[in-house]
């Protein structure tokens, strides 16, 4: 929360990586308890809410993973971040739904959906809209999923107000694309800062400068805005209409779709798993 500056009220931070979460400082406490939400505090004391999901980005880094091996296979070399860059601005020109596609990037089991277990997977139907940027679009729309379900439940069922987010992650080094997916599924102001890549021991640094250098009465919040972060420099994206709109209609299809991943966790045995059967 200090390394991104998000600890006055009615802000937050999303961290991007194999999992997500988000944190948002709130202006009163829930009404009730969340099993998908965890509450913390900001260093100063303020109430957090949090909604972590176990999966993010593996699937997706797995199925940029594939495409790199076709360049590969096709005799050409082609530098990762490049791959990442084209692929994901794909995502731009893609259908505000993702084309009815719908996929799960579940490596893992997610608290916030009920899954003790993981399957990826992908599926369309046959009038989807099967084309790449339909595809891209739709793999973006899942990493956020389970962590929109969270998310909905503070700003749908507790009215928790976000003025703004300020993300970080590997996933922003693509400049647009992620801000307006996350953007969408908290349909909110997303800012990308360019120390937004500093992480817990800065965090750390900062709060100790904080406690050697503040006047008496200024705040964590002030020495924050007039003292480290006054002349960073970042980019604010505001939501889409057009992505809100095709995020709910993706996630609604998400939340109908949940049977499909649990009866793959249920009849697709891993490895293990099947070894075990056999021999019994």
């Amino acid at each position: 929360m200090v390394a991104t500056n998000s600890v006055r009220k009615r802000t937050g931070n999303v961290s991007v990586g194999t999992s997500v979460f988000a944190m948002i400082v709130l202006e009163k406490e829930l009404t009730r308890v969340y099993p998908e939400i965890d509450l913390v505090t900001t260093p100063d004391g303020s109430p957090v809410a949090m909604v972590h999901a176990n999966n993010c980005s593996s699937d997706l880094n797995a199925w940029l993973g594939l495409f790199r091996e076709f360049y590969e296979a096709m005799g050409q070399k082609v530098d990762t971040n490049k791959i990442f860059s084209v692929m994901l601005n794909k995502a731009l020109e893609a259908d505000p739904d993702g084309g009815g596609l719908l996929s799960y990037g579940y490596f893992s089991g997610e608290n916030i959906t009920g899954l003790e277990e993981g399957r990826p997977l992908f599926l369309r139907s046959p009038e989807s809209r099967f084309n790449l940027a339909n595809f891209m679009r739709t793999h973006l729309f899942t990493a956020f999923g389970a962590l929109k379900i969270g998310m909905d439940i503070l700003t749908k069922e507790e009215d928790v107000a976000i003025d703004s987010i300020l993300a970080h992650g590997g996933l922003f080094k693509t400049p647009v694309v992620g801000q307006k997916v996350v953007a969408a599924a908290m349909n909110a102001p997303v800012s990308v800062m360019a120390t937004a890549g500093e992480g817990g021991a800065w965090g750390m640094a900062i709060l100790a400068s904080y406690m050697m250098n503040k006047t008496k009465e200024e705040s964590l919040e002030d020495f924050l805005d007039n003292k480290v972060f006054e002349d960073v420099e970042g980019q604010e994206i505001y939501p889409d209409r057009d992505d809100v709109k095709g995020f709910e209609m993706f996630i609604e299809r998400y939340k109908k779709g949940l049977v499909i991943e649990q009866a793959a966790v249920d009849h697709l045995l891993l490895g293990q798993e099947l070894r075990e059967e056999l021999i019994c």
